[in-house]
């Protein structure tokens, strides 16, 4: 039996399970998936514990996309740019090969649901792993990004560990009101929507034709959403389309055969496996 995991904390919320159960059934691969919960500072330990005891790739989720990407022996090309990882695989060789599927698996539920063009104006809110997992790809699409985050040395780090990129730049998040930027695309990257509250951002970056972006996902509506039509958004979304785009791409780094994900999502969503 071959064996995966998605490992994270919280993990409780996590459908990871039932997506790639789907993805098995529909190919016809025979396979055991589970999440896993880890404690804050124990991380190396249970994924190098798994991976002892016969485990042969993981997703990773907040916090310990950063904490996977150090652990890594090799690195695909999707990892080395992102600079966190949220897929592990252990190769032929016995080392963990660590990939970023975020990124294009966001990417293509952006096209998907016509949220996204060359060159939108992205407002990525959120400086984390999360938000470091999506940032090239956007902009190797030709988008323009500006960061913003509670805490305005973070979004220092991201800008500098991406500073040989043009089309992205950082902005405190309580200027954001005095700027009058006219966003396309707003991504909430937080992990605000797992706790059930919004990011402390001004509601001026709201208009009717902007689209609002959660990468967390519900079957509710989601708290950032929600103050998104509240202020006047028409067209949003949450982060479902993401999360079983970028299992697509992690399953096929270990099987080596794609998904079918647009039978999957609609499967999903008739038969509410929320």
């Amino acid at each position: 039996m071959k064996i995966f995991a998605i490992f994270g904390n919280p993990i409780k919320h996590s459908k990871s399970p039932i997506i790639h159960k789907l993805f098995a059934n529909q190919l016809n691969i025979v396979q055991q998936y589970e999440k896993i919960y880890v404690p804050i500072n124990n991380f190396n330990n249970v994924i190098n514990h798994f991976f002892k005891n016969g485990g042969l790739g993981a997703n990773i989720t907040v916090p310990f996309k950063k904490m996977a990407y150090n652990i890594c022996d090799l690195l695909t090309q999707r990892g080395i740019n992102s600079g966190v990882v949220n897929t592990l695989k252990i190769t032929k060789k016995n080392q963990i090969l660590g990939d970023n599927t975020d990124g294009i698996g966001l990417l293509k539920d952006l096209k998907r649901i016509n949220f996204i063009y060359k060159n939108s104006n992205i407002l990525l809110i959120g400086a984390g792993g999360a938000a470091q997992g999506i940032i090239y790809p956007l902009i190797n699409f030709g988008c323009t990004i500006m960061i913003t985050n509670r805490t305005y040395k973070k979004s220092c780090h991201l800008l500098k560990y991406f500073n040989n990129k043009k089309n992205i730049n950082i902005i405190k998040i309580e200027d954001i009101n005095n700027k009058k930027i006219n966003y396309d695309l707003i991504i909430n990257a937080t992990s605000s929507s797992i706790k059930g509250v919004i990011p402390n951002i001004s509601s001026s970056i709201i208009h009717s034709n902007v689209f609002c972006y959660d990468l967390f996902y519900s079957n509710k509506i989601t708290p950032f959403l929600d103050w998104c039509l509240y202020h006047g958004a028409k067209k949003i979304s949450d982060g479902l389309g993401m999360l079983i785009e970028q299992a697509a791409y992690s399953f096929f780094l270990w099987h080596g055969i794609m998904p079918n994900t647009t039978l999957i999502l609609k499967k999903f969503k008739t038969n509410n496996y929320f």
